[in-house]
């Protein structure tokens, strides 16, 4: 492995799970970024096809590995932020890649310029998703542009609030955002639709799970975040009402 930076500006965590090539593409476009303080760092939930091979071809750009089974993402999202040293963190899942090779200078130039805790970065995937809402929290969990690439948070934000909670196997970022907007208020922003951060691949984890486990951990997460629990009822009628509209 490359000599690791001992306090980088960002680490980069990718966990990964039989994606030979998905994380070949996503290291690919990790090194070709001009910005360069970086470590990475790769989770592998002990994969029986042939990724650990590429974690060995590109190893001396690696600067940390963990691979054994794990209890999910976010349980090695987990293993990640522990692992990590820098003043930032970004997760990028196995698959997905930074849209072009200026990606992570945008983001410096906007932690840079307004010393923000966190930051939603225009990510693609169909469309480009790139509004940061939190005033629409309390009704709908759309409120950000999607999770992995695009959102990147202080280290200390993390020692604050903690990790990402295992009770959410598909949800677990939301809880994350809600505790870090809501209760306790630290400051965050977006880049414009035109500052493309990350780009996704279809199919990802989150498509593994079905629409009432998506509805279901939300529900939890809003009424486990002490939101009024008839408020939290109507809602989750209304998405419910919503999705078979659309059957």
């Amino acid at each position: 492995m490359k000599k690791k930076n001992k306090n980088p500006f960002l680490s980069i965590i990718i966990p990964v799970l039989n994606s030979k090539t998905g994380l070949e593409k996503t290291l690919k476009s990790i090194f070709k970024q001009k910005f360069k303080d970086y470590e990475v760092i790769v989770i592998d939930g002990g994969s029986e096809d042939e990724t650990f091979k590429i974690i060995k071809k590109y190893k001396k750009k690696i600067d940390k590995v963990i691979s054994e089974k794990d209890r999910g993402i976010y349980d090695a999202i987990n293993k990640g932020i522990n692992l990590s040293n820098g003043k930032y963190i970004n997760t990028i899942n196995a698959n997905d890649m930074y849209f072009s090779k200026n990606s992570l200078d945008i983001v410096k130039k906007y932690f840079t310029k307004y010393n923000y805790d966190f930051l939603f970065g225009a990510v693609l995937k169909n469309k480009v998703y790139y509004k940061y809402e939190p005033k629409k929290m309390f009704w709908s969990f759309n409120f950000y542009p999607a999770h992995s690439g695009g959102f990147f948070v202080k280290k200390t934000l993390h020692k604050k609030i903690g990790l990402y909670s295992l009770k959410y196997p598909c949800s677990s970022d939301y809880d994350f955002f809600w505790k870090m907007i809501k209760n306790y208020n630290f400051k965050g922003g977006q880049t414009s639709k035109h500052e493309i951060i990350s780009k996704f691949a279809t199919g990802g984890f989150s498509s593994k799970y079905s629409f009432f486990e998506h509805v279901c951990e939300e529900t939890l997460i809003r009424v486990n975040n002490n939101q009024n629990k008839i408020v939290v009822l109507v809602l989750f009628f209304l998405r419910c009402l919503r999705h078979f509209q659309k059957i």
